[in-house]
């Protein structure tokens, strides 16, 4: 089977791996965003795909509006594929392209469809708190991730996933899932079902407001902020920026599931719990762990930080360094 893989950032990679290493496939091109620059030195970073394919040989096309660039569209439809994969590309196909495959486009989407449609389903499924998510495949059409549905696989939410840990396990999932769609499909075992609209959701680009923690909220609001959008949410702390990027909320917690060196803090929520302070106020400090915050309803445990101009450190390695001390506020 001949292919043609479109994808940009490192989700999509152990897709193309998958595909370069399958025996019954091979991948004619790699289409990806264009190199970017970035602040440090301003070079040209190239994406994680386009690093891949360099590593395999395989011809690159990196246009910067790809429904606009005839030469590529010249040289898509030249390549006379099976199929075009797409993993997380991050540019809309025009008819014209989803035209060109015998097979069609087939999508690889991180949710179970038609919910989290859109450009960041992993971040918000975990910024809403979902039990459960997973992998669709799809026929692609004109519409955003609106396509007839292939193949799913589902996975169970951890209180301590987050964007980076699900991202990874998906990815896995993905690739599986889409060597057995291409070649199911290829022999007529799959029949695509139609999406039902009604019950779509929206995953939209995150904004940088998104970003900003919110202390009058709850405890478990906060930790899910911050486990969707990791590693980026922030607050304030001693007039500076301060980005948390672990926590524990002392709600709903199912001990049992915790790693043991958290299950040791069930015995002492008792105690917290008739603790209070101001939003955003140091309430407590647990030896070993860091700072416990009072939120909008309930406790937050700050488990990992990095504050400006530092690298990432564990919450008790930040209450050391700075010396922390009960009735500290974060936040304005």
């Amino acid at each position: 089977m001949k292919v043609v893989f479109f994808g940009t950032p490192d989700f999509a990679v152990l897709t193309l791996e998958r595909l370069v290493n399958h025996p019954n496939v091979e991948v004619v091109a790699a289409v990806t965003q264009p190199d970017k620059r970035r602040e440090r030195g301003n070079q040209l970073i190239p994406s994680a795909i386009k690093k891949l394919a360099l590593n395999y040989n395989i011809p690159i096309l990196q246009p910067a509006r790809i429904k606009k660039d005839e030469a590529s569209l010249t040289q898509l439809q030249e390549y006379g594929v099976d199929a075009f994969v797409v993993v997380a590309y991050g540019q809309i196909l025009s008819q014209r392209i989803l035209d060109m495959p015998k097979l069609g486009c087939i999508n690889v989407h991180g949710s179970i469809l038609p919910q989290y449609r859109g450009a960041a389903p992993i971040q918000w499924c975990l910024h809403n708190g979902e039990a459960e998510t997973g992998i669709t495949t799809m026929l692609m059409d004109a519409g955003m991730d609106t396509g007839a549905m292939l193949l799913k696989a589902t996975t169970p939410i951890s209180l301590l996933d987050n964007t980076q840990t699900l991202a990874e396990r998906l990815a896995l999932m993905g690739a599986d899932l889409l060597i057995d769609t291409l070649f199911k499909l290829e022999s007529g075992e799959i029949i695509a079902t139609p999406q039902d609209n009604s019950e779509a959701t929206y995953a939209p680009l995150i904004q940088k407001q998104d970003y900003s923690i919110d202390w009058s909220k709850s405890a478990l609001q906060i930790h899910n902020q911050i486990r969707g959008f990791y590693p980026n949410c922030v607050t304030t702390f001693r007039q500076q920026p301060l980005k948390v990027t672990g926590t524990l909320p002392f709600t709903e917690i199912n001990w049992s599931q915790l790693p043991k060196e958290l299950q040791e803090l069930e015995n002492r929520v008792a105690d917290l719990s008739t603790l209070t302070g101001k939003v955003g106020e140091v309430v407590s400090i647990i030896k070993g762990m860091g700072a416990v915050i009072q939120t909008g309803l309930g406790h937050l445990l700050l488990r990992e930080v990095q504050p400006a101009g530092k690298r990432s450190q564990s919450g008790w390695d930040f209450v050391n360094g700075v010396r922390i001390t009960v009735g500290e506020l974060l936040g304005s």
